[in-house]
């Protein structure tokens, strides 16, 4: 039988909400705020007679059943609590942030969150600026905290560079950040001076080195596309698919793990991602058909991932080397994405993702694979700084 944790909101239940009794409560949360017994938070704070006054959705909205980048108009009212939904991913940036009044008759902000533990999970940011708006209205803020699904050990990547700001890295953070949702809201309160009180309920049980199959709770998908643990660890690299036109498996039952184009030979791009014997995982070759999104009901050559060492498996390093193999077999193949992304109108969206220019920059002069790792291990200089930014969290 797996060790089973308990989560801030198991914990809450512990003590049947004492401390949410008598008063007003706003709730940002979303489909994956569940408890280990499979109540979402909202049948909790109403089995325990909470005062929940107003509900914030993030992106995908409250139930995530919206996709990437499309708004969310949750002007209706939550179904269990009875409590006024407000959409925090709208059609401009600035709908990314709650409004002041927005805290008119709260007296507590509850973060409830599952983060994925990747620096373009938007979540986080969410949980940022609702806890900057609730400092600046004296209002204190409690984030119920949840594991990293893929470790709290590891980091990799760069800092977003400070010109590659934007809601898939709205403050400096590492690609692979290892903080829980908990840790990362209270580094981020601090670092960036929100003058927020913060307090975290923390969870019970949680080793930084687990996986979330150790945990033993209920996998709960916290967005339309990531449905699985696999999706989430391969995540922090096949994420930058995002940036050119290739299909990241969105339309498919296995996004992020199953990637391809429709100018791919699957067995000559697998021959060469294999033959670059990157730590902890294998890539098969594969024909696929999203049913929507990029390249819709076309059959597309692509590869599938398999991951048979998370321990080793670094999966910046393999989206920087996958994205080298495509121009480097492809050539202009391989397209950038010039369209808004996530509201950003003057830089590419590889760029945001990297959080720089270079990496794009090496991939298109046809950089070799030891001058890809070079750059890589650049980045880790910063990871390892950051190691230590981070203690204190």
């Amino acid at each position: 039988m797996k060790h089973r944790i308990q989560t801030g909101l198991d914990r809450l239940i512990e003590t049947e909400c004492a401390q949410l009794k008598g008063r007003r409560i706003a709730v940002l949360c979303h489909a994956a705020s569940v408890a280990s017994d499979y109540r979402h938070i909202t049948q909790v704070l109403r089995d325990y007679s909470v005062d929940v006054v107003r509900c914030f959705g993030p992106e995908h909205g409250i139930w995530a059943d919206a996709q990437d980048m499309i708004a969310v108009d949750e002007r209706s009212r939550e179904r269990i609590t009875g409590a006024p939904v407000i959409s925090l991913y709208g059609t401009d940036e600035a709908s990314l942030a709650p409004d002041a009044s927005d805290f008119n008759g709260v007296d507590v902000l509850l973060i409830d969150l599952q983060d994925v533990g990747a620096r373009y999970y938007t979540y986080i940011y969410t949980a940022a600026l609702c806890i900057r708006v609730a400092g600046q209205c004296g209002v204190e803020t409690i984030v119920l905290d949840r594991p990293n699904p893929i470790s709290g050990e590891t980091i990799e990547g760069r800092m977003t560079g400070r010109d590659f700001l934007s809601f898939v890295g709205l403050w400096p953070l590492p690609t692979r950040h290892g903080l829980t949702i908990g840790e990362v809201s209270q580094l981020l309160s601090a670092r960036e001076h929100f003058e927020a009180k913060v307090s975290v309920i923390e969870m019970r049980g949680w080793q930084r080195s687990m996986y979330f199959d150790d945990t033993g709770l209920p996998w709960v998908q916290p967005s339309p596309n990531m449905p699985t643990l696999d999706t989430a660890i391969v995540y922090p690299g096949m994420c930058l698919l995002e940036g050119t036109t290739m299909s990241e498996g969105r339309g498919t039952t296995r996004p992020f793990e199953l990637v391809g184009a429709p100018y791919i030979d699957p067995f000559e791009f697998a021959n060469e991602l294999n033959g670059l014997k990157l730590p902890g995982i294998a890539f098969r070759p594969i024909y696929y058909q999203p049913t929507f999104h990029k390249h819709a009901e076309q059959t597309i050559g692509g590869i599938a991932t398999h991951v048979f060492d998370r321990t080793q498996f670094q999966p910046l390093r393999m989206g920087l080397h996958f994205l080298a193999a495509v121009r480097r077999l492809y050539g202009q193949h391989l397209e950038w994405r010039t369209e808004v992304y996530e509201f950003v109108t003057d830089r590419l969206a590889i760029d945001l993702l990297f959080g720089c220019e270079d990496a794009r920059h090496e991939i298109d002069g046809c950089a070799s694979t030891a001058q890809l790792d070079s750059l890589w291990r650049s980045w880790q200089d910063e990871s390892d700084a950051f190691a230590q930014a981070r203690k204190p969290f």
